[in-house]
């Protein structure tokens, strides 16, 4: 690289999350990974402390985050490191014991369910590759700290940027050959080529001389997970890079090298009307698909699992209601409220996971009061709330999740924590 320098990613998520559902768009010219995912995130305004304290929510330590600022020929950007500590030595970790290390962290739902889901893309993915049941597979690189912090930590920074939708370019496939604790591996590695193959990932060859790893198994697990493949009409706020490792350098006639970088549009999807600042509005607009279906011979253990499976697969939000059905049987109208480029992907999720025939799509519109995070620091610990704002009036709701956490590590009654937290909180005005 051309410059290195630290960087703090101190940004504030107020001056660019305003309460309504932002996407991204990845431009993946020189592929993906992991930490390229994060450092883009970072230089599009995630604050490092935001992405620490996430993180210090699962029970893995032995490491640290070090940001620093890049530029390398001629683009300037965030490069992440996970470094352990030294010494430390991570134990080989496979999905039995990434599972459970999730379900036991204090991290937000929805961040601990698709973080989840992430793992069991790559689980399957290496079963299928090395003829092994899915219990019995172990990652090697993928259970490693640092993946581990790179697939919970996209997680938490989707989530703290309020991005609701991903998407993303074609991906940059090279030629070579890679060491894994299998041996010598051809590229694309076997695991990331199964991933992208699942979800029919558009590809093109490598630029430069085609040679070394672009694509890595986590960087494709995060986009099987979470990507549409396309790029969408947006208006643009923000653009962050994040770098990786290598260098790419061009053949003749071209000459000279390639920034290996990640490249992360933030903004609004069109159609979503944003109020004009000083104008006093507060309520956002932007559009969902609602999808129903009715029930009558679904257990209640089916319809449990079937709403964590929408909810990590990227549905805003799923509900059941009590319904009367033909031939007086009571029965359950599931409903899904989803992002439009999520509707098709969930509706099929519902026909796998339910006995439903069939679902109905309504596009519908919704107003979207103006929100951001912010964290309160409380005698019990800091807290985040998410601060609602409508016209000149500011309101505060404690995250349940901390609380929660907070009422059983000082057993307290959690009415108790909420009333402290709103107490310290900004006042209602």
């Amino acid at each position: 690289m051309d410059d290195a320098r630290p960087t703090t990613g101190d940004g504030d998520p107020s001056s660019f999350v305003d309460g309504h559902a932002s996407i991204i768009y990845l431009d993946c010219f020189s592929g993906i990974s992991g930490d390229m995912l994060l450092g883009a995130l970072l230089d599009a305004g995630l604050p490092l402390a935001t992405l620490e304290a996430g993180l210090a929510r699962l029970p893995v330590g032995g490491y640290r985050l070090v940001a620093e600022r890049r530029t390398s020929h001629g683009v300037s950007g965030t490069k992440l490191d996970v470094r352990l500590d030294e010494g430390e030595r991570q134990p080989e970790r496979g999905l039995a014991d990434i599972l459970p290390l999730l379900d036991g962290s204090g991290l937000d739902p929805p961040v601990r369910e698709r973080a989840a889901s992430v793992f069991r893309r790559l689980a399957r993915a290496e079963a299928h590759v090395h003829g092994t049941p899915v219990e019995e597979v172990h990652f090697h690189e993928v259970g490693a700290v640092d993946a581990i912090v790179d697939i919970v930590g996209a997680m938490i920074g989707l989530e703290a940027l309020g991005v609701e939708r991903v998407y993303a370019s074609s991906l940059p496939l090279a030629h070579g050959t890679v060491r894994a604790r299998h041996g010598l591996l051809p590229l694309p590695a076997p695991a990331t080529l199964e991933l992208l193959a699942e979800v029919g990932a558009p590809t093109r060859p490598a630029p430069g001389d085609g040679a070394g790893e672009l694509v890595t198994p986590t960087g494709a697990a995060l986009l099987a997970e979470l990507a549409t493949w396309e790029q969408p009409p947006m208006r643009l706020r923000r653009v962050g890079y994040g770098f990786g490792t290598r260098e790419i350098f061009l053949e003749p006639p071209n000459g000279g090298g390639w920034p290996n970088a990640l490249r992360l549009w933030l903004g609004d999807p069109i159609g979503a009307t944003r109020p004009a600042p000083g104008s006093g509005q507060s309520l956002l607009r932007d559009e969902v698909v609602l999808i129903e279906t009715n029930l009558d011979d679904a257990s209640p253990e089916l319809l449990g699992y079937a709403m964590e499976r929408l909810l990590a697969a990227g549905a805003l939000d799923v509900y059941f209601t009590p319904i009367q059905m033909k031939k007086n049987r009571p029965g359950t109208l599931l409903g899904v409220v989803a992002p439009p480029p999520r509707a098709e992907a969930l509706a099929e999720l519902i026909l796998t996971e339910t006995t439903s025939l069939g679902v109905r799509l309504r596009p519908t519109a919704r107003l979207i009061a103006e929100r951001t995070d912010a964290t309160v620091d409380t005698e019990l610990g800091p807290i985040q709330v998410k601060l609602k704002r409508l016209g000149r009036r500011t309101v505060a709701a404690p995250e349940y999740e901390d609380c929660a956490r907070l009422a059983r590590q000082h057993d307290l009654p959690l009415a108790d924590v909420y009333r402290l937290v709103l107490a310290a909180a900004p006042p209602a005005r």
